[in-house]
């Protein structure tokens, strides 16, 4: 078999990056583009941004189609406070896919700093026109965002053909049948993201950025893309590794009338296939995997994957590739008795770097895929083996890079507030349609990012934050409930994955924390700043730390890592990877240019870390 897209990505030569001066403002006149001053500088990648050249790479690695039509570049953009009126004239120019406040797009802009405008009221309005290419006539033809913030509406030659709520989860739609033949066709998006007032899931992003809040990141903030399949394509791949029975399973659901039609599924260890199965479309297909290549952070190797939908009639119909990784993710008692987050039937410490994904000049957005795989590599360098990606997801290429890297992965749900308070805020919503919303994003991220092996825990809610009541502290009834639904929400959607529903949940009182933890979840997660009290396991859920120390690696460390062996944690999360805005505690400053403290030494005691288990 000849060479594929996807055998392409994987056995992409990985290099870590030189460390480089910072460039000047990156400026392109003639475009009618350029990048803002930003208050916290930019990166070097920074400079190969341009208006043909933004985030030019396939966005959906484990979903891969070798013909598509890149809609990153310039829109034109305004705003209109109040309803869903259409500006009279835009503004100027944004460069999509990076936020209105990132001085990428050219505009870096808070909505709340424009005269007549707030982010509890406005709508930001994005316009472009694209031509369907001639040798796409007869397909069907999709739209795709990876992620829009928050609320989005989306029109296509002036008729409204979809809208979507959450800031995180990717969504498409058949644009076919409002498309016009030969003609410049004419999008339309429309988004509000109502912020603090809104009370939905927004992570870290502020109207007040201060302190450990930060620059919100408005509108299209991940890539936009057409793609043009058969009448009868494939949907998504839902890819299911079986560690203990050497096989994996695939769901491969179908768009269009699915009559008579097989799916072939094709596994490859490099060019060599491994396995092969067809079966009539809509069944579950098993494909077994003798002696599977197990991933992990010190092994992380990947399958090919090939799903192709044939038939009697069309032997080429649909076809997508795609990769997993042979992994087994569990609870269960160590040598010692002691009840442990297992990878593939082993004891495997998690060290870990809380990440928030946050960057000076693209705010949510990486200003390029080699800014993305660089913090992983960075990760790795350190000899840390495990990212906790905080109250934000990051677009499937980021996971690809750890999926291929070999980085484990906490990931967080956003949160939807800062913090408990007796006090809440006026929402615009009453609580009963915010937490119904809470459990859409949530259970749609993730189906999302479902495949990815390098993920083994959900993080479902952290420190409390969003969970507004009365009480304060002493969470009421109605609060207690919810974080129950959630957390039973997550269980039922991923059954592969450890869950931790509270992370920040000491048990008793210290610093400030009341009892969070209200038993649900297979993970207790203490956050210990300033102490080293922890939690104990239990025959049923394992301890971890999922957030410690805050300044000064070299000194503070090793007093935690020696939890490891009393009370027995499972994995720990040194704050942070890299500053951010003005939070200064980072093992890299937040424009990546320098480590803050000697790599090679925190390498060397990871090292030694590592020889403790």
């Amino acid at each position: 078999m000849k060479p594929n897209l996807l055998n392409g990505l994987i056995c992409l030569l990985v290099t870590t990056s030189t460390l480089q001066s910072q460039p000047t403002a990156v400026d392109h006149p003639s475009s009618g583009w350029s990048m803002t001053s930003g208050k916290f500088g930019s990166t070097r990648w920074a400079a190969k941004v341009s208006p043909d050249k933004a985030l030019t790479e396939y966005p959906r690695p484990q979903l891969a189609r070798d013909r598509w039509m890149n809609l990153n570049g310039l829109w034109e953009y305004g705003m209109v406070s109040g309803g869903d009126t259409q500006p009279e004239s835009y503004s100027g120019k944004i460069l999509v896919p990076y936020p209105l406040e990132a001085p990428l797009s050219g505009v870096g802009q808070m909505i709340d700093t424009v005269k007549g405008q707030s982010y509890a009221t406005t709508r930001l309005w994005y316009r472009r026109s694209f031509l369907i290419p001639e040798a796409w006539a007869g397909n069907r033809i999709l739209l795709h965002f990876g992620a829009v913030n928050w609320e989005s509406k989306i029109a296509l030659n002036g008729k409204l053909i979809g809208q979507h709520r959450g800031g995180y989860d990717g969504f498409s739609m058949d644009i076919t049948d409002a498309l016009k033949a030969d003609h410049e066709n004419v999008l339309e998006v429309s988004v509000w993201n109502p912020l603090d007032e809104g009370g939905f899931p927004r992570g870290k992003q502020t109207r007040q950025p201060n302190g450990i809040y930060y620059t919100p990141s408005t509108g299209i903030w991940q890539t936009v893309w057409l793609e043009p399949v058969p009448r009868v394509s494939i949907e998504n791949l839902k890819i299911d590794p079986d560690v203990d029975h050497q096989r994996v399973q695939i769901t491969c659901p179908i768009q269009g009338e699915s009559t008579g039609m097989k799916i072939q599924s094709t596994a490859w260890d490099g060019q060599t296939q491994v396995a092969e199965t067809t079966s009539p479309a809509g069944q579950t297909q098993i494909l077994s995997i003798p002696k599977p290549k197990l991933w992990s952070p010190d092994s992380p190797f990947l399958y090919r994957l090939k799903v192709e939908i044939v038939s009697a009639t069309n032997p080429s119909g649909d076809s997508v590739e795609s990769y997993f990784g042979m992994r087994k993710v569990s609870l269960g008692k160590d040598k010692d008795g002691i009840v442990r987050i297992l990878l593939n039937n082993q004891f495997v410490m998690g060290n870990g770097v809380l990440d928030q994904g946050f960057w000076p000049d693209g705010n949510y957005t990486a200003p390029t895929d080699e800014a993305l795989q660089y913090d992983i590599e960075s990760i790795k360098k350190l000899g840390f083996n495990l990212s906790r990606k905080h109250v934000k997801v990051e677009p499937d290429r980021w996971y690809y890079w750890a999926d291929k890297l070999g980085l484990m992965v906490w990931q967080d749900m956003p949160c939807t507030g800062d913090g408990i308070h007796a006090k809440p805020p006026v929402y615009l919503d009453p609580s009963s349609i915010r937490q119904k919303q809470f459990g859409v994003e949530l259970k749609s991220i993730i189906s999302d990012r479902f495949n990815h092996p390098s993920i083994v825990m959900w993080i479902v809610f952290n420190e409390g934050m969003g969970l507004w009541n009365p009480k304060g502290y002493e969470l009421d009834d109605d609060i207690r409930a919810f974080m129950r639904r959630m957390v039973d929400l997550a269980s039922a959607s991923d059954q592969t994955r450890v869950i931790n529903g509270e992370s920040g949940s000491p048990m008793g009182y210290y610093q400030g924390w009341n009892v969070l933890d209200i038993g649900t979840g297979q993970i207790m997660d203490a956050h210990c700043y300033g102490t080293t009290k922890c939690i104990t396991p239990t025959e049923e859920r394992a301890s971890v730390i999922g957030e410690y120390g805050y300044a000064h690696y070299l000194d503070a460390g090793w007093k935690y890592q020696s939890l490891i062996h009393n009370p027995g944690i499972s994995g720990l999360i040194w704050t942070q990877i890299t500053d951010v805005e003005n939070e200064k505690n980072g093992l890299m400053a937040y424009d990546r240019s320098q480590f803050t403290e000697d790599p090679e030494k925190v390498a060397r005691k990871n090292a030694e870390f590592k020889k403790q288990y």
